[in-house]
């Protein structure tokens, strides 16, 4: 089987890898960066589209609004996060950037679907209350929706109990 780590170069995926590696027995591991096109956040979030288009050839979009810079970000966070899971001591590791579609959460349902991972890893932001309804949470839409164990990790200041 297969760990399917979610990460976005958050200190908090940063530690989601750290703890699959010290937690979970070794197994072939994929850490995976889920990037939104262009397209899906305009759809997303129409009113912002006038506030970031155009933005010139060196921020996240071209000048000709083009996601070349996004999914490059997204391969460069992908591929630190599996030098992490490496250097962490999880073996066998691939990673991948998967444009997003539809949601964040879907796509990672999805690929952990495509790999059969026997667990899904990812980290949590931390919020709590009107904060986590307002922004909604990727890592509670993974576990109630994935059809497989699913590890959600806490910011280190919450892990302090667990020792």
């Amino acid at each position: 089987m297969t760990i399917l780590v979610a990460y976005d170069g958050s200190a908090d995926s940063r530690a989601a890898i750290e703890f699959a590696a010290e937690h979970l027995a070794a197994e072939p591991t994929v850490v995976l960066t889920v990037w939104e096109p262009l397209l899906v956040q305009l759809r997303r979030y129409p009113l912002a589209g006038a506030a970031v288009l155009p933005n010139g050839p060196n921020g996240p979009y071209g000048s000709d609004g083009s996601d070349g810079e996004w999914r490059a970000q997204a391969e460069r966070h992908a591929k630190e996060g599996a030098e992490l899971a490496t250097a962490s001591g999880l073996t066998d590791v691939t990673h991948r950037a998967v444009a997003d579609r539809e949601s964040i959460w879907k796509t990672i349902v999805d690929v952990a679907d495509e790999v059969n991972a026997s667990v899904i890893v990812t980290g949590s932001r931390g919020l709590a209350g009107a904060r986590s309804v307002l922004l909604g949470s990727v890592s509670n839409h993974v576990l109630h929706h994935a059809r497989r164990p699913t590890l959600i990790v806490p910011p280190a200041k919450d892990r302090s109990a667990i020792g």
